[in-house]
């Protein structure tokens, strides 16, 4: 009586939320097809909400034995088919494949699965909801959607029919759909596969990390020690392509334990949703107040920035030609999925101890600041799938994984001239191409792969390693810079370069030396009255309201950039003085 009250629930709600009209029209759609299937798949809409309203058993079963509440859905859809004549070829219940389709899971800390705790429960065969940003993803295979068997025994009235159906649950393996050792259970001979009758679907893994684990690529230390592991999603069917490297998503699904070389836990994904961004509250009282000190001016309120920026870093009133291109750099990063406007940025400089803290400071500022660690690779990487699956997995990179963000790779002498060159074309291009041989990973053609590079390059070179190492060449740049070592086209893809030469009077070394010495003796102290009123969380505030502003050009700027372009094209034509001036150049000013 209980489950003959459950289905009566189940139909009363499909008829109420429209879903027993969509599951007719998908009938009319199989018959349509004019093809024989062994395994019909119906996807239904249910949100966790509304059935629990209308029957607190059946929306139990839903959000706690999503495969028992399949099975119940699975019986009503059977004898609406058979009640309402809506297919001749279905024959049996277990011919009905469905999937429930989640909207939303209760906002409940109990439904909430952390990808940073441990351990993880993988053994209740429940849904659970999941937050993380994309770091990998394979290629997209075959899986086997259902089958049907025969008995082997001719005889044996269970030898034709549509008896023997299995399918795809979630956390199944392909040998659990697929075997040569099922038996017959009316006379225990073998069960043959008919393969004609064989349904595939399309399958993607993706690799997520939790949000938080991004402090480990963000140079970010609070002397905490702390671990964090990436988690395997499977997306089936519909849910293929839907996720992009480098995005942030919710993800609901069921976790389970896949055995490989090793034990991993996975979750077979339900339904997916794309992580829009929170709205910044605004900035801070005391930002407010400078602002309105010095609107008088369209120019003081933003030197004041400069000058009292990165405090904890270098002195006040230092450095405020490279603080104010960084701050440039990040107001144009970007916490929506849509194209970013960049700004990237080459400093040339003795003190790379110094430039290399403050832009490790400056990239903590927004969510997706990554600093390229050595033992990482700054674009994408293919491997082997360790599912084994047959798929490549393509893993991201840092530049992808800091999608809307800053990209830091330290020192560009650092790298090797193979990568140079890529860096290049990406500045160039804004996107990568991924070439996968087909040879090598298993496949009969080559396939390639295009990806958008939606973030801003950092990079500094070290002036005094640069003219060590090329003693005896007289080319510079920019006065006694020598770029000899770094490929001009290089530096010329570059937004902004910037000197930032100790012998400058913008950089009086005695300041920095006195801040230095302050702040080994007191790491966490603030030194001046500007750190005390504009707090790192009040800039981190500041960048988040600013950078989702929609600004407009006033006339008095727009009459500027006029020109600049009037003036530019006076100096590219003038045969005699005038200078190169790339289209890149005029493009950044």
């Amino acid at each position: 009586m209980s489950n003959l009250k459950l289905k009566e629930a189940a139909l009363i709600y499909l008829d109420r939320s429209g879903g027993l009209q969509k599951f007719i029209d998908d009938c009319k759609h199989y018959n349509d097809s004019k093809q024989s299937y062994a395994v019909y798949r119906f996807n239904i809409l249910i949100n966790p909400s509304d059935v629990v309203e209308l029957d607190a058993e059946l929306g139990n079963n839903i959000l706690h034995q999503p495969l028992k509440a399949a099975q119940i859905f699975q019986s009503v859809c059977f004898i609406a088919v058979k009640t309402l004549s809506l297919s001749g070829q279905l024959q049996t219940e277990t011919q009905i494949n469905i999937v429930l389709k989640l909207t939303h899971l209760p906002p409940l800390p109990s439904y909430g699965l952390d990808l940073c705790e441990f351990p993880l429960d993988y053994t209740s065969q429940r849904y659970y909801m999941m937050q993380g940003i994309v770091i990998a993803m394979t290629t997209v295979t075959k899986y086997t959607q259902g089958a049907r068997f025969l008995c082997s025994d001719e005889a044996c009235p269970l030898s034709k029919g549509f008896q023997y159906i299995r399918v795809h649950v979630p956390g199944a393996t392909e040998s659990a759909t697929i075997r040569n050792d099922f038996l017959c259970d009316l006379c225990a001979s073998s069960l043959q596969e008919d393969r004609k009758f064989r349904v595939l679907g399309d399958k993607q893994i993706v690799e997520i990390i939790a949000t938080k684990a991004l402090h480990a690529f963000q140079g970010f230390s609070n002397n905490q020690p702390f671990r964090f592991q990436s988690l395997t999603i499977f997306l089936r069917d519909e849910l293929v392509n839907k996720m992009n490297i480098g995005n942030e998503y919710k993800i609901i699904g069921i976790p389970t334990c896949v055995k490989t070389s090793q034990t991993a836990v996975c979750i077979e994904a339900n339904s997916i949703t794309f992580c829009n961004p929170k709205v910044p509250s605004g900035v801070s009282d005391n930002f407010r107040c400078l602002l309105s000190l010095t609107s008088s001016s369209c120019w003081k309120f933003t030197a004041i920035l400069a000058n009292i920026f990165a405090t904890q870093i270098v002195p006040p009133g230092t450095y405020n030609l490279l603080k104010l291109c960084l701050l440039m750099s990040l107001v144009q990063t970007s916490d929506r999925n849509k194209e970013q406007d960049c700004l990237d940025i080459l400093i040339i400089t003795s003190d790379t101890l110094i430039i290399d803290r403050l832009l490790n400071f400056s990239i903590n500022l927004v969510p997706r600041g990554i600093r390229h660690l050595a033992s990482t690779e700054i674009f994408p990487t293919l491997s082997r799938n360790k599912y084994g699956t047959g798929a490549v997995s393509i893993q991201a990179g840092s530049a992808l994984l800091a999608k809307g963000g800053i990209c830091f790779i330290g020192d560009l002498a650092s790298h090797k001239k193979d990568k140079l060159e890529q860096l290049q074309s990406v500045l160039e291009s804004r996107s990568i191409r991924v070439y996968i041989p087909g040879k090598k990973f298993g496949d009969d053609i080559d396939q390639q792969m295009t990806f958008p590079v939606q973030c801003s390059f950092w990079s500094f070179v070290d002036m005094d390693s640069s003219l060590r190492r090329n003693a005896q060449k007289t080319n510079t740049l920019i006065g006694q810079m020598d770029c000899s070592l770094i490929p001009a086209n290089l530096v010329e893809a570059f937004g902004l370069l910037i000197n930032c030469s100790e012998s400058s009077s913008c950089h009086p070394l005695l300041p920095t030396v006195q801040h230095t010495l302050k702040k080994a003796i007191d790491p966490e102290g603030l030194l001046y009255v500007a750190s005390k009123q504009f707090t790192t969380e009040d800039f981190e505030k500041l960048l988040a309201f600013a950078k989702n502003l929609n600004v407009e050009f006033s006339l008095e700027a727009e009459r500027m950039i006029h020109g600049y372009y009037l003036a530019s094209r006076r100096i590219r034509t003038d045969s005699v003085y005038g200078s190169k001036l790339s289209a890149s150049a005029l493009r950044y000013l």
